[in-house]
């Protein structure tokens, strides 16, 4: 699918040209006649006959900046000279560090910091252990976690190649939750491994993001965890991803005027995502849900279920044809997809046409969450639906989890909670709805920008008013886990 130049594949060439003549104008015509966009234009270094300069340029992918870079190298009296991917610069060196918040100027400094004053405070802790919370890095730190089965759109690619992600993950949690997150990227794929290990790290901690796992072995690591440690466990990429869903669904429920226990939602996907943002949706009131996967519809006589494998995977799928379609509907996403209200995907590109959309029925709404490539065109899919949004911040309506973990976990560790429940989730995704005023809300502004200031508070004051009755000290009549 075609695309527009993005700032993800911006760069910078330095390049000389001659200081009389057509060579600057050259430049910009070459970029943008190749389909890039200059950015920025800077004349570094002149000269009575040569001039240095600096052609900032936006591109569509790797490939294509490629192609624009040979396109000025070709130019003639150009000299090409260094060129500066933007974004491989902002990861040189990594992009997080870790700092003091107290300077250590002296001797005095020293022995307060470490020993022997931090003695006291060892013994303090083992006195009361609670104390960690008060005492230590703790009560704001979150580990990050991630074996790199499942990074983004690139699949298994290990743990090193998902450090940077990781790293960004880290650093989203500072800049909007205030929160001191620390990457964790383990060289095992192997399931009790990762549930051993991060039970062994986790008194460091007073919460552990799981990320980029794939399934269905990220069900089975979230579900041990939550039963052995005494801190909240979060799989972003299932409920970070759910609750933004439900947010946006609520806001594009009421610009179509529909409720939500009467629209006939179809799902494409049934993966760690899909599974979350079903169990989320039929908590929220959805009552006609139907999913489908590469095999089709999912109902309780499809072959592969029946079988009796005992794969964990089957029993997800299982799961999920018990508590959907309702009237046995059989065949393919596309004929399921006839009149319905929503359509959901997270799964993979082009699985529906305009055709597909257009018979949907009237004020449809369409999620193609895949990404880089949804599942539709969202221009073609806008010709039809009444609210389109995607994974993409190149479109309106980004579904994106940066609105919903910082303030999460910041309502989680404010309320010192001990686990995630569903209640959370509900509260979260009415809080992230509830940003965008009555006065703001349209087809095209459903969901807030992960720049609204108001976004990370509200989700975590929600969050936190959700987890304080959830606490095992809390008063009798509290909200069970």
């Amino acid at each position: 699918m075609a695309t527009a130049p993005s700032v993800s594949y911006s760069m910078t060439v330095r390049l000389v040209v001659p200081a009389s003549g057509t060579a600057v104008s050259q430049l910009t015509t070459a970029v943008e006649s190749s389909g890039g966009s200059v950015t920025g234009l800077d004349v570094t270094a002149s000269g009575h006959e040569q001039l240095r300069i600096d052609v900032t340029i936006a591109a569509v992918s790797t490939a294509h900046a490629q192609e624009i870079v040979e396109k000025l190298r070709g130019i003639e009296g150009v000299t090409l000279g260094k060129v500066s991917d933007r974004t491989f610069l902002m990861h040189l060196g990594g992009k997080i560090e870790m700092s003091s918040k107290h300077p250590i100027r002296n001797r005095d400094d020293l022995s307060m910091v470490y020993t022997p004053g931090v003695a006291r405070v060892c013994q303090a802790i083992a006195d009361n252990p609670e104390d960690a919370r008060r005492l230590t890095i703790k009560r704001n730190s979150v580990a990050v976690v991630t074996d790199g089965s499942a990074v983004l759109g690139l699949g298994n690619i290990g743990p090193k190649a998902a450090l940077p992600v990781m790293e960004g993950k880290a650093a989203l949690f500072k800049r909007f939750a205030g929160i001191d997150a620390w990457p964790l990227c383990l060289d095992t794929q192997d399931t009790d491994t990762i549930v051993e290990i991060v039970r062994a790290i986790a008194p460091g901690f007073a919460g552990i993001n799981l990320e980029d796992i794939s399934a269905p072995r990220c069900f089975e690591i979230e579900a041990r965890l939550r039963e052995a440690l005494d801190i909240p466990v979060f799989h972003d990429d299932q409920h970070g991803t759910a609750i933004v869903v439900l947010a946006a669904l609520t806001n594009a429920l009421r610009v179509v005027h529909k409720k939500i226990r009467d629209v006939r939602v179809v799902m494409s996907g049934a993966g760690a995502a899909g599974t979350a943002i079903l169990k989320l949706l039929l908590a929220a009131g959805v009552r006609h849900a139907v999913v489908a996967d590469v095999r089709g519809v999912v109902h309780a006589g499809r072959p592969d279920l029946i079988a009796a494998d005992g794969g964990v995977d089957m029993t997800t799928l299982r799961w999920i044809a018990a508590h959907t379609n309702t009237d046995n509907l059989t065949g393919t996403l596309k004929e399921a997809v006839r009149g319905a209200d929503v359509f959901i995907g997270v799964s993979a590109p082009d699985v529906l046409s305009g055709e597909d959309v257009a018979a949907m029925a009237d004020g449809a709404i369409v999620f193609a969450l895949a990404n880089p490539d949804p599942e539709i065109d969202p221009a073609i899919a806008r010709q039809t639906a009444a609210v389109v949004a995607t994974g993409r911040s190149d479109f309106p309506n980004q579904i994106n989890n940066v609105l919903v973990f910082p303030g999460f976990f910041r309502g989680l560790l404010d309320a010192q909670s001990h686990t995630v429940t569903t209640e959370m989730m509900l509260a979260a995704a009415r809080a992230l709805a509830g940003v965008v005023l009555s006065h703001e809300l349209n087809a095209n502004y459903i969901v807030p920008s992960v720049f609204n200031d108001r976004v990370a508070g509200a989700v975590a004051d929600a969050v936190r008013a959700a987890a304080r009755p959830a606490r095992p000290d809390a008063p009798e009549g509290a909200v069970p886990d």
